[in-house]
């Protein structure tokens, strides 16, 4: 866990976060879910709202995220620690009609900023979702969270059905090795990638004109799929492959559906942004490196494009670890020259994330939460996105698009079909 406290500088790599986040582009993380009758949710599906207000009041104590604002010191800001008010934090909001509503509402909710008079996250109750329960929508400003630090402070805001921890981490993302400082020649050779990394991420063009990229409208597509994580886990490892692999795979399936609906021609390879989980710990809620995945589009045949994959991806991530954060977000100015570079950029042509969701079933103020989606943050030019989290033995993802310009729809229904393969 992070170890935020009011009165402290924010860390630069959050107040990069804090950066990315205007007008056009919502940095704020969204996950979407289903709770069933149980606890504050009545047999008819109607929440008690004061009752689930009043358990999270008394969580919200151990959390200290959750009581943090960010006050401006000059071009920087500083954490202050605010009482949330929660008839604001914790509210209902109108119906929605079954599960395409939710999608709807999340398109909707990531076309707007939460409030920075506030502390940075609100939990939205939403009748209709489903038949026999209510949806919820969790947004947490990237701020104050990564992937990995946002599912720990889900686990602490809600109650677990039993023991609950976090998946495991991947490897690398443990306490860091005490003479990792003292390697000269490894530090020299990331100094070199770096050096490569900024030179790429400021000239490179690797991704040719597509309806991927360009400025975006402002209509949010959303869609939600799932797969049986344990059978996408076993194909996977049958041709050395992880489950992040057999993730990538299935957006391949779906970037490739999608161009064609499009009129594109299909490139041989298209690359993706992937953010991998670095060493935890210190005054920062950040801790993500970026790994740049080329999607193998020529390959048609999914054994074939997953083997091609994991050979690719086995030393990407490795030095994606090693190299750190990206140099352009480590700190505020960076992220303002990333932030303008990036309108007009052609190194990747989407965004992909896998976080390890809860390894046991979670209880939001005693309602059963029977599912719950990710929902990635489109950022730069980049007009789709796809997240996913494992939860309940799923593989749940959410593909965030630009309605108006993307064929979000066909995309999804490509990579669902592959995800339903490996099940």
């Amino acid at each position: 866990m992070t170890t935020i406290t009011a009165g402290r500088r924010l860390a630069p790599v959050d107040e990069a976060n804090l950066v990315l986040d205007h007008a056009g582009q919502v940095n704020v993380f969204l996950v979407a879910g289903v709770l069933a009758a149980g606890g504050f949710v009545g047999d008819d599906g109607v929440p008690d709202l004061e009752e689930v207000r009043t358990a999270l009041r008394e969580r919200i104590t151990s959390i200290p995220q959750l009581r943090l604002l960010t006050t401006g010191e000059g071009r920087r800001h500083r954490w202050a620690e605010a009482s949330p008010d929660l008839r604001h934090h914790v509210r209902v909001v109108d119906a929605v009609a079954g599960p395409g509503g939710l999608e709807r509402l999340c398109g909707q909710l990531m076309s707007h900023s939460l409030p920075r008079d506030r502390p940075l996250w609100e939990l939205l109750l939403v009748p209709g979702a489903s038949a026999d329960g209510v949806g919820m929508v969790l947004r947490l400003h990237h701020v104050l969270a990564d992937g990995l630090e946002a599912v720990s402070i889900v686990q602490q805001l809600f109650d677990p059905g039993g023991d609950s921890s976090p998946g495991a981490a991947p490897p690398g993302a443990g306490p860091a090795s005490p003479g990792r400082q003292r390697d000269l020649p490894g530090a020299l050779g990331r100094g070199v990638v770096a050096l490569r990394r900024i030179r790429k991420t400021l000239t490179g063009r690797e991704v040719g004109e597509t309806v991927f990229l360009g400025e975006r409208s402002a209509q949010h597509g959303v869609r939600f799929l799932d797969a049986d994580l344990a059978a996408v886990a076993a194909r996977a490892r049958s041709v050395g492959a992880t489950v992040n692999d057999a993730l990538l795979s299935a957006v391949a399936s779906g970037y490739r559906a999608a161009l064609a609906a499009a009129g594109e021609d299909i490139p041989a390879v298209l690359p993706v942004s992937v953010p991998v989980a670095l060493r935890r710990g210190g005054a920062s809620g950040n801790h993500v490196g970026i790994m740049l995945a080329r999607l193998p589009l020529g390959e048609p045949d999914p054994v074939e494009r997953l083997r091609l994959l994991a050979v690719g991806t086995r030393a990407d991530k490795v030095q994606a670890r090693q190299q750190g954060t990206l140099e352009f977000l480590r700190g505020p100015l960076g992220a303002r020259i990333l932030d303008r570079i990036g309108r007009r950029q052609h190194l990747v042509a989407g965004f992909v994330t896998d976080v390890p969701g809860p390894t046991r079933a979670l209880r939001l103020a005693g309602a059963p939460v029977t599912a719950i989606w990710p929902v990635a943050v489109l950022a730069a030019n980049v007009r789709l996105g796809v997240a996913a989290v494992s939860y309940g033995g799923r593989l749940r993802c959410g593909v965030h698009f630009d309605a108006a310009r993307v064929p979000g729809a066909e995309f999804a229904r490509a990579m669902g079909e592959e995800l339903a393969a490996h099940s």
